[in-house]
């Protein structure tokens, strides 16, 4: 029974869906993050993948994502679900490739989606939270149930109150990186 463990694997998994949650805020550089993820209908609407195992995904300049499919015939089937993502990307069929153009954010957008990120970064620091709530309240029962003793409850508390820290000062920094990143013309 390792309750401060637990809670640290619960915080980390959270960390990690921020990670890529906010990664997929686009900052107006393109970036394979921007598409890696979408799903796509494949092979006549029967099979439903990420681009990410569909294709290789590089960018040509600062501004131009590159699509280069795995197999030529879905080249349109990944067009067509990049539209339907709602992305806000333009996808364009180049021979066997896809290309997308990035376009620059207006200061007004780089705002918005700085306002989105601290939501995102919020919400993770929320579940932070409520793994810290859940982990306390186990070493409570476990002390309640006589199998801690009070100075062991004590230690594990402050064990999971610094893993708590450390994780929200990650999830600070994450967002502290993305917003120069957004703010960057």
């Amino acid at each position: 029974m390792d309750l401060v463990g637990d809670a640290r694997l619960k915080m980390l998994k959270v960390l990690e869906v921020v990670k890529n949650d906010i990664a997929t805020i686009r900052t107006g550089r393109a970036t394979p993050s921007l598409v890696e993820n979408i799903s796509v209908m494949v092979y006549g609407g029967t099979t439903r993948m990420k681009i990410l195992e569909l294709a290789t995904i590089g960018s040509s300049d600062p501004q131009t994502l590159l699509i280069t499919p795995f197999d030529p015939s879905i080249t349109g089937e990944i067009q067509k679900g990049i539209m339907e993502a709602n992305t806000g990307l333009t996808p364009n069929i180049d021979g066997q490739n896809i290309r997308i153009s990035i376009p620059p954010l207006s200061t007004e957008r780089r705002q918005q989606l700085i306002a989105l990120m601290r939501t995102k970064l919020e919400n993770g620091r929320v579940m932070i939270r409520q793994a810290r709530h859940d982990a306390m309240s186990d070493i409570k029962k476990s002390s309640a149930d006589k199998a801690l003793t009070e100075d062991d409850e004590k230690r594990l508390e402050k064990e999971v109150q610094k893993a708590t820290d450390d994780m929200v000062s990650e999830i600070d920094a994450i967002g502290s990186k993305k917003e120069e990143e957004l703010l960057q013309i």
